[in-house]
């Protein structure tokens, strides 16, 4: 079986312990064969062969290649999947982007049937070498390029995190400079050099923390977030409802003609134009500071086609 042929029943493994926790070997077998067909959209030469020496090593395999631990519980008598709440986002979209990788690479055209982005963030080949840096405690070197310089400048960096937003990777970490945390988009950072520096990782210093009552990239230095109300057309509404602004996002009033919600957040520049991107489907209710920016914004973009 080549290599893909193996992963994809990896994958499946997962996807049944996913779905059924604690699944015997006997169901995970049924689960397998039942899935030779997709199997061998994989693998054409596959000649498939699923004992229990055979899940061992895979579980094993599992373990090293996606970080998922698989263990067998005697009272439950089956496999399960054994996450934190943490860990188990990361393996979701890990699952996500995996399963989509595999569905793009079968062998049919699928160019009918799937419309990708031609749109394609920039910086990801340095993802590798800045998670190396990151687990490691590597302090790193690189080029920074703002779009409102003239010229790129030079950056000695101690590594913290790496945090997603809109499809674009930002770094985080605390620049040498100033000794003020920071965060780098990656596609503004070149000529990265890790060095054999080592650094260490403050104590006081959590990313989640740091990020918790905020929206997008950019950190508030305030303690306490704002109380946020939002109202929102009834159509609008639904898509709110379906995908939250915020992890803090509750609803305060919902009818068929509106959807009021409360978030506790900072009111930063990403917020702000997240708010704004709703236009006439969304109304600020409090705070009257927010609600002033907002109308002022609209505003100036009227005046725009005055």
């Amino acid at each position: 079986m080549s290599k893909r042929g193996f992963i994809s029943r990896y994958l499946l493994i997962i996807k049944k312990l996913k779905a059924k926790p604690y699944s015997s070997y006997e169901e995970l077998q049924d689960y397998i064969d039942n899935q030779i067909d997709y199997l061998q959209m994989q693998d054409d030469s596959l000649n498939i062969g699923f004992s229990k020496r055979t899940l061992q090593r895979d579980l094993k395999e599992i373990r090293n290649l996606f970080g998922v631990d698989i263990s067998y519980s005697k009272p439950q008598k089956g496999y399960f999947i054994s996450q934190n709440e943490g860990e188990n986002m990361n393996f979701q979209r890990m699952m996500e982007a995996f399963d989509m990788f595999n569905s793009l690479n079968m062998s049919q055209d699928l160019t009918p049937f799937v419309h990708l982005e031609q749109r394609r963030p920039q910086g990801t080949e340095n993802l590798y070498g800045l998670l190396h840096a990151i687990k490691n405690r590597f302090g790193i070197k690189f080029s920074y390029q703002k779009f409102w310089e003239d010229a790129p400048s030079q950056r000695n960096i101690a590594p913290y995190a790496l945090k997603e937003y809109r499809n674009r990777w930002y770094l985080l970490g605390l620049d040498h400079k100033d000794d003020r945390i920071k965060s780098f988009a990656l596609d503004r950072l070149s000529v990265l050099d890790i060095t054999k520096q080592r650094f260490q990782y403050p104590d006081d210093y959590s990313v989640e923390k740091n990020y918790r009552y905020c929206f997008g990239i950019i950190s508030s230095e305030k303690d306490t977030p704002e109380k946020i109300i939002l109202s929102f057309d009834s159509y609008q509404g639904k898509y709110i409802k379906t995908l939250p602004l915020h992890h803090t996002q509750q609803i305060v009033k919902d009818t068929d003609e509106e959807l009021r919600v409360g978030l506790q957040v900072h009111i930063t520049y990403d917020f702000v134009m997240e708010l704004l991107s709703y236009g006439a489907n969304m109304r600020v209710l409090e705070p009257a500071s927010l609600k002033k920016q907002i109308k002022e914004a609209h505003q100036k973009a009227a005046d725009l086609y005055a």
